[in-house]
């Protein structure tokens, strides 16, 4: 009967902590970034890049932009003007079961 108790007792107790602990990890900065695209150079052309330059990425123009949080893809969207600064309205988020898997 103690022994029932006590696996009762420490089973209960992390479950009544968890959201304490959770609030903790709400604080933690983290990157975001939005890439508009990506593209290979060699090191030769990258050398005679100077103001004026175009960079052609490997994306097409109107497909949406990737949202990347620490790397890793959690959306994607589509730039707005937000007053004088650049946005992004998102038109798809990941799941969160998808993001996890893409952790291991």
């Amino acid at each position: 009967m103690a022994e029932g108790t006590e696996t009762t007792t420490t089973e209960q107790a992390p479950a009544a902590e968890a959201p304490r602990n959770f609030d903790l990890l709400l604080d933690i900065p983290l990157k975001v970034t939005v890439e508009m695209g990506r593209t290979r150079m060699a090191l030769r052309d990258l050398l005679q890049l100077g103001p004026g330059s175009v960079v052609e990425l490997a994306k097409m123009a109107g497909e949406p932009l990737d949202v990347l949080v620490n790397g890793r893809p959690i959306a994607r969207g589509e730039a707005v003007m937000v007053g004088d600064k650049f946005g992004i309205r998102l038109t798809d988020v990941i799941s969160p079961t998808e993001r996890i898997a893409g952790l291991k």
